[in-house]
């Protein structure tokens, strides 16, 4: 039975009129939403500026990271902010140039870390990851992608006592909430399920019931397609604004209407959202990685190297080491130099890895400060319905999202209370 919590009053898409639906955004988080209205018997067509799974979607790690219900906004993190800001190519940067345009999104930060605020969010994520779980599932068995699915598990690393003891709270939330992992306080037993740690890693947490996706941009590739066997449109076009009347004008100057919108723009999402009355405070968190060669390593399970802020995890046969935030903006060149320091790292902590021949990148994840995204109505407009600003959680929240968007656009009530992740809470 689900929650009495009340949808926004809308006019919504019932009975048997197949309704027009417009999805924003070909990345992980649009293709599902697609997916799932299409499957209420509407049609859908997708538009994205650069085409299904151009973007965050196509290079990021593969982890569902459903474990991860923690945000980062946590109490006492903003004293490690002038840290930030002197080390370029720390696990978490601002480029100085880039902070003064920062410093809203930062206040918000630390409103979101005090600790009323924070027990709140945790509570938030961890719903929307249940549901998310549950709904992964359903879509798996809806798409026949179970060969996309790779169960081995992931350690979180830590450098000694001290790091694992303050990592405690955090795996006890887990535990609060139902995720089943085992603590390890030897390099002995770590390296009986991960050989070749270097063994300055003294303790881990396991989690084996970590999922990861063979290869992201697959997965995207193999939604997209279904969704479009079954009659849904994938168009190239870059939508310049939504006006209230579900009214989509592009690049081109072509006026586009629909009886719905859907706004799951990922980090190109705060201007068209601003446009509808929601100044929302969305920034960039660009990610780094860089993809090995077959043969780099031999990865059993996934790597998080947390105090150092970044994974190493397999795509396919490939090794990929990734992670590190940088909050610049969508503008600034890609610092390359990030995604360097962390295969240095990697290549130290993982004697055996041979970190020749890799393939560099960077993506725009779109990160509001509490860590949970916006689902929910626009303000100027019932009829657009926003999907946007899930951070490095987009691929893991992708489905659950999905879920929810479909039941708000046809006027239904979703499974969870949808309040916490509305564009008016701040």
């Amino acid at each position: 039975m689900r929650p009495s919590s009340t949808p926004p009053s809308r006019p919504p898409i019932r009975g048997r009129r197949v309704a027009e639906v417009i999805v924003i955004g070909a990345g992980v988080v649009g293709i599902s939403s697609a997916l799932a209205i299409q499957a209420r018997g509407h049609q859908v067509t997708v538009l994205d500026r650069a085409g299904v799974a151009a973007e965050a979607s196509s290079g990021n790690a593969g982890a569902l990271a459903f474990a991860d219900i923690e945000p980062l906004a946590t109490p006492g993190i903003l004293r490690q902010a002038p840290k930030w800001l002197l080390d370029p190519l720390g696990p978490l940067s601002v480029p100085p140039g880039y902070a003064p345009r920062l410093t809203p999104w930062l206040w918000r930060f630390w409103r979101a870390s005090r600790p009323a605020a924070y027990r709140a969010g945790t509570a938030a994520q961890a719903a929307l990851m249940d549901l998310s779980r549950a709904a992964f599932d359903r879509q798996v068995a809806d798409v026949g992608g179970q060969g996309f699915v790779r169960l081995e598990g992931q350690l979180q690393l830590y450098e000694g006592e001290g790091q694992f003891r303050a990592s405690l709270l955090g795996w006890e939330l887990r535990r609060a909430h139902g995720v089943d992992f085992r603590l390890l306080e030897s390099a002995e037993e770590i390296a009986a399920l991960q050989p070749g740690i270097h063994q300055r890693f003294t303790h881990a947490g396991f989690t084996p019931g970590w999922i990861n996706l063979t290869d992201p941009k697959l997965w995207v590739e193999h939604l997209a397609a279904r969704f479009t066997e079954r009659g849904g449109r994938i168009e190239r076009a870059e939508v310049v604004s939504i006006t209230p009347g579900a009214r989509i004008m592009v690049e081109a100057g072509e006026l586009r209407e629909a009886d719905h919108v859907v706004l799951a723009g990922g980090a190109w999402s705060r201007r068209l959202a601003a446009a509808l009355g929601d100044p929302v405070p969305l920034e960039t968190e660009r990610g780094y990685n860089t993809t090995l060669p077959m043969g780099a390593f031999d990865l059993r399970t996934q790597l998080t190297f947390g105090g150092h802020g970044f994974v190493v995890t397999r795509i396919g046969e490939r090794i990929r080491v990734g992670g590190a935030v940088e909050l610049a903006g969508l503008k600034r060149p890609p610092n390359y130099a990030r995604a360097d320091v962390l295969l240095k790292k990697a290549k130290d902590f993982l004697p055996g890895l041979n970190a020749e021949g890799g393939a560099r990148w960077m993506g725009f994840r779109p990160s509001m400060p509490d860590s949970l995204p916006v689902i929910g109505p626009a303000s100027a407009d019932a009829r657009v319905t926003y999907a946007f600003g899930h951070g490095h959680l987009g691929l893991t929240q992708a489905a659950g999202t999905a879920e929810i968007v479909a039941d708000l656009v046809t006027g239904q009530a979703p499974a969870i209370d949808t309040s916490p992740y509305q564009a008016t809470r701040f």
